[in-house]
């Protein structure tokens, strides 16, 4: 049975534009035929539905280059070890997914195509399986972790500093997946905030969105003293190479702040001194959470520039605009490596625009967030 990549395609393509359906289906059929499976989801399935079609997304898309989505399969492999996944469940899941697809691409399904799916599903959960068997020797499947610090910097924007109960081994610019007391199996994404620390403290940026239920209990309810659950660490958007010299540029709408202050970080302690520009942008000035810190750690490394911006404040004495768009009123930054963080809109703009006037592609981090199928 061999991987066809562009059968995958061709056929991940009529079903893409009804995905939303699909993925109903795939977790109607996935919980009619293994009921048991479906206490490991969380009640509401709005937000699974889209993180499936993420993940399919992403892996489809990436099916021509293994190395990444090796590297990809084997972090989501090692998270879901979180929900208490094994082996035999991988079976149950790719009998659903090619049931769905089967449905969904009925006006071009064959035999051949059924057979690339197929390949294609084993071959992965393979990877999956590995990765999270190998993880499971050394590493826990989460971290339970003390809340240290809790600073609430505006009325919905805290920050939040753990002490994970065991070490917790991340790279500078990764996120972990957070699940509150307050709402058991449900997990989110956030970026750690800072950079490996000697005591194991980790910051999370957290900004309460309407009807968000895990951001809501971080901001508004969570007290020092309280226990929250990590996730292991995800994400490939990592610090430049120790022996790379170019300097760098760093776009940071809101609460993506997060990673790139932990890069910015991790490049201090390496005790290199690229040139640093960091573009922070907000809706308003008091929207510019972390500003003190910035400053103070501008003051103390003068080959970093924090360059704060504000869109939707008229009276804002200072640089005002839209992230994208102010990117481009500085100097050329094609010789420059280049991280950007924040709303999808913005970090989609700020990277087309980047590469319309020059920036190679391969100079331009941004990490899809791994949200766990």
């Amino acid at each position: 049975m061999s991987l066809n990549p562009r059968l995958i395609k061709e056929s991940f393509s009529v079903v893409q534009p009804v995905m939303a359906k699909a993925a109903a289906y795939f977790y109607g059929r996935l919980f009619a035929e293994h009921p048991h499976l479906r206490g490991m989801f969380p009640p509401a399935m709005d937000v699974q539905r889209e993180r499936l079609f993420a993940a399919l997304t992403r892996i489809v898309w990436s099916i021509d280059h293994p190395d990444g989505l090796t590297v990809y399969l084997g972090q989501l492999g090692r998270d879901h070890r979180k929900y208490g996944v094994l082996a035999e469940h991988y079976t149950a899941v790719g009998n659903a997914l090619v049931a769905t697809m089967r449905r969904f691409a009925a006006c071009m399904w064959s035999a051949e195509m059924e057979a690339a799916w197929v390949a294609a599903y084993t071959a992965a959960a393979n990877m999956m399986i590995e990765a999270a068997e190998a993880d499971a020797g050394v590493s826990p499947a989460w971290w339970l972790a003390e809340v240290v610090d809790h600073d609430r910097r505006t009325p919905d924007i805290a920050v939040i500093t753990l002490r994970p109960g065991a070490p917790l081994a991340f790279t500078a610019g990764q996120y972990v997946n957070v699940q509150t007391e307050r709402w058991p199996r449900v997990w989110r994404t956030y970026s750690l905030a800072n950079a490996p620390r000697p005591d194991n403290l980790v910051r999370l940026h957290v900004r309460a969105v309407a009807a968000g239920w895990v951001s809501t209990a971080l901001v508004t309810h969570t007290k020092i003293g309280d226990s929250l659950l990590l996730g292991p660490p995800v994400g490939t958007m990592s610090p430049p190479d120790g022996g790379a010299d170019r300097d760098l540029l760093c776009v940071a709408g809101g609460t993506g702040l997060a990673p790139l202050k932990a890069i910015i970080e991790h490049v201090i302690a390496s005790g290199r001194r690229p040139n640093i520009h960091l573009l922070f942008g907000a809706r308003t000035a008091a929207e510019l959470y972390d500003l003190g810190d910035l400053i103070r750690m501008e003051a103390s490394y003068p080959w970093l520039r924090v360059v704060p911006v504000v869109s939707e404040q008229p009276s804002y004495d200072g640089l005002r605009g839209r992230l994208p768009d102010v990117v481009r009123r500085f100097h050329a930054w094609n010789e420059h490596e280049v991280y950007v963080c924040g709303p999808p809109d913005m970090v989609r703009q700020t990277v087309r625009h980047l590469r319309e006037d020059g920036v190679p592609a391969a100079r331009i981090h941004q990490d899809t967030c791994l949200e766990p199928v």
